[in-house]
């Protein structure tokens, strides 16, 4: 007489060999297509139901298959890089930093470009990753993620350019706070009695870092704190935002402005240029990044330089150390930033209004 079989749970199937998709499914309760459609990362899947099937994944012990395979025969040799914007100097550069450091050391990348850096789509393009032949993940700052809502799986080493993950992920970032500091000491040294504020989006973490590092570094000087004005980045903002402060600078407001980057800077510049304007003798201009195309400026910017080829290789170095030892140990780089000062700053002219020569000009 053949006897009847108990229906076969997680936990039996956990026991008699590798979980499956349908181990997964059924935790999480859903169909194995849905299971199937978070570990490839698709992004049609509904933020909560994604999270119960990640979770039902960690229960389980589930690990896509083509990771699993790199787990008991070795590594692929291939590193997965997450980003937002590549357009933007800071990721494209340091994206070029880890795909150089990567191919030293006999690495290479596959690249997963997301609509937003939310933890939603982060987590997706994570876990799409993972179901790849990859060893580990690079995340090129996450600025709108929360780190406690970031689902990685766990057997997948990560690292972050972005220091609001220490703590959660190994993480490497450049001082924000330090070049900032150094960028409005020296305007203030420079005769200057206060510095406008070209901030980046109220939303970016390192725009947050340097308005705030702006704002303490006149305060302990005891000097005035005007309010900021925001662009978005690009150099088109840095005009737009720049017709403004053009008038500050008019009316004898200001004679040192700071910019949370170079693209800015360059939009600035031209703004300034279109009032009668001149760098530095009416106003001194310092930017951050020291993008190449800052040097060639006239006059050329000064700037906070960031070392993305540096940081670049610093994330490698991170990861590789995850994928050969298994630890995932919680530090933090901090690069530092170095101040390239260049002909677009000088002494603080007269308090006054500027010429009338350069008030009357369109």
């Amino acid at each position: 007489m053949q006897q009847s079989r108990a229906p076969e749970t997680p936990a039996r199937a956990r026991s008699r060999g590798a979980p499956s998709i349908a181990d997964v499914a059924a935790v999480a309760g859903v169909s194995t297509q849905t299971v199937s459609r978070v570990s490839t990362g698709y992004s049609g899947v509904r933020p909560e139901t994604r999270d119960k099937v990640m979770e039902a994944m960690r229960q389980v012990g589930y690990v896509p298959n083509s990771a699993a395979r790199a787990l008991k025969h070795g590594t692929f040799r291939t590193i997965g890089i997450i980003a937002h914007q590549l357009a933007r100097t800071g990721e494209s550069r340091t994206v070029e930093g880890v795909v150089e450091a990567a191919r030293q050391a006999g690495y290479g990348v596959t690249l997963a470009d997301v609509r937003t850096p939310t933890s939603h789509d982060v987590s997706a393009a994570a876990a799409g990753l993972a179901s790849m032949a990859i060893d580990g993940v690079v995340i090129i700052r996450a600025e709108s993620t929360a780190p406690e809502t970031l689902s990685i799986p766990s057997h997948v080493p990560v690292v972050v350019s972005d220091s609001h993950f220490v703590g959660h992920h190994p993480a490497v970032a450049t001082d924000q706070h330090a070049g900032t500091v150094m960028a409005v000491n020296h305007l203030l040294d420079l005769g200057h009695r206060t510095v406008t504020h070209l901030a980046g989006p109220e939303d970016s973490l390192p725009a947050a870092e340097r308005l705030s590092a702006w704002q303490e570094a006149l305060e302990a000087a005891g000097r005035p704190v005007p309010a900021p004005h925001h662009g978005d980045w690009s150099a088109q903002s840095g005009y737009e935002v720049g017709q403004t402060i053009a008038g500050l600078v008019l009316s004898g407001q200001t004679s040192a402005v700071f910019c949370a980057n170079d693209q800015m800077a360059l939009g600035l510049y031209r703004a300034l240029y279109e009032r009668g304007l001149r760098i530095p003798d009416d106003v001194s201009v310092v930017g951050f990044d020291d993008i190449p195309e800052s040097a060639h400026l006239w006059p050329p910017l000064t700037s906070v330089a960031q070392d993305f080829r540096r940081i670049g290789q610093r994330l490698v170095d991170l990861l590789l150390d995850q994928i050969r030892t298994g630890d995932q140990p919680e530090e933090r780089v901090l690069l530092p930033v170095e101040l390239m000062v260049r002909a677009s700053v000088g002494p603080a002219p007269d308090q006054g209004p500027a010429p009338d020569q350069a008030r009357g000009r369109p």
